[in-house]
């Protein structure tokens, strides 16, 4: 179900107004100033007897101190936007020109704001570290975050996570035991050759020519390098190169990411790229510098933990639960995951529109049930022995 802009403004629930809010502030990763800081006025806002709040560079750590805590549970959300000029419906879109809320980040922190708040009204009795983590689109801030002093003493025994579904209904969720997300890589390459007059060709290294050439040369290596078995995926998003439609370009660049269910295909396609390469400086007499950027770690739920979650939804009819397929998203939660038991699902929120895309509206009505299913999972847990 899609909501037109009437019903979207209609009498919208405190944390629904929230992620308004936050959906006007959309920031690069370790750029967050503005949301950490209505972060902070929000957390300063609630009783302090049960919190504790700490600052990660642009993230935010927050204890809930349960009434009598053997455990720790921890929900994490992230907190960057995208570079991408926003074009939805909304009244309240982005303020910040060329960037966008467009993988439901907003929805993820308004609903963790949601839990907290609900946590500490009615307090349970372990503690709950939530996370507010930054730069998850880029550069990646789960690894350095696991790492710092702040989180050490509040480091979960159990840790959660969602994330937003445009293709699933509201009031269904969706994951699975096992591996949910795909290692992924970033992948940039720089070309450089000798620049020239067009009407001289013989005498430059083209490097519009050598990229095209990269390009094709890429896509061989899932059709013949991978298991067909396998899953993988390298995508070339971006190609950039020369300057005037008669000079013939110095330099190119090509930008993308590569996508596999396994660690050891992922080795595989880097090197193969590597090998490729090395064919281009030789055929084309030109330099190749590869850069890998940001490496994410696939996301692998518990399966004991995952399993359990999947069968207390389902016998509290609390929401529809389907258990998906694999999906080659990436996410920096994996590192959460390395480490500490638990896993991350999936929530509905029926839009036409894809993540990513500029255009996408996820239905408000999530948020609220997203509040209620982790609080009353985390209340649940809390009452195990």
């Amino acid at each position: 179900m899609t909501h037109s802009t009437s019903s979207i403004n209609a009498a919208p629930s405190p944390f629904v107004e929230i992620r308004r809010q936050l959906h006007q502030i959309p920031e690069p990763g370790f750029a967050e100033f503005k949301t950490q800081q209505f972060l902070l006025n929000y957390l300063q806002s609630l009783p302090q007897e049960r919190i504790q709040i700490r600052t990660w560079r642009t993230g935010v750590l927050v204890n809930v101190k349960g009434t009598y805590p053997k455990r720790r549970f921890g929900y994490r959300a992230d907190m960057d936007g995208l570079p991408i000029m926003e074009d939805t419906s909304y009244e309240f879109q982005s303020t910040h020109h060329g960037y966008m809320h467009a993988c439901g980040h907003d929805v993820h922190m308004s609903i963790g704001l949601g839990i907290l708040t609900r946590i500490v009204q009615t307090p349970i009795r372990d503690d709950i570290t939530f996370i507010f983590q930054p730069a998850e689109e880029g550069p990646g801030g789960a690894q350095p975050m696991l790492e710092c002093e702040e989180l050490q003493d509040w480091m979960p025994d159990q840790i959660v996570a969602l994330h937003i579904a445009p293709e699933y209904p509201v009031g269904t969720i969706a994951t699975k035991p096992g591996i949910l997300f795909a290692n992924t890589s970033e992948l940039f390459i720089d070309l450089t050759g000798k620049g020239g007059h067009a009407a001289y060709p013989h005498l430059a290294n083209d490097m519009v020519i050598t990229a095209c050439q990269l390009v094709s040369q890429l896509q061989t290596i899932v059709s013949r390098n991978v298991n067909p078995l396998d899953s993988a995926v390298i995508t070339i998003g971006k190609i950039e190169g020369g300057t005037k439609q008669n000079i013939i370009a110095e330099k190119s660049r090509l930008e993308g990411t590569i996508r596999t269910l396994s660690a050891s295909t992922m080795l595989l396609i880097k090197s193969r790229i590597e090998a490729l390469a090395d064919g281009m400086k030789t055929a084309y007499d030109c330099k190749v510098d590869i850069d890998y950027g940001a490496n994410y770690l696939q996301v692998f739920n518990h399966a004991e933990t995952t399993q359990a979650f999947m069968d207390w939804v389902r016998e509290t009819d609390t929401m529809k639960v389907i258990e998906c397929t694999e999906a080659m998203t990436g996410e920096d939660f994996g590192y959460f995951l390395e480490k500490i038991p638990g896993f991350m699902f999936w929530l509905g929120v029926e839009t036409p529109y894809g993540l990513h895309h500029s255009k996408i509206e996820p239905n408000e009505h999530a948020i609220d049930l997203g509040i209620e299913l982790i609080g009353s999972y985390f209340r649940w847990l809390s009452e195990q022995d």
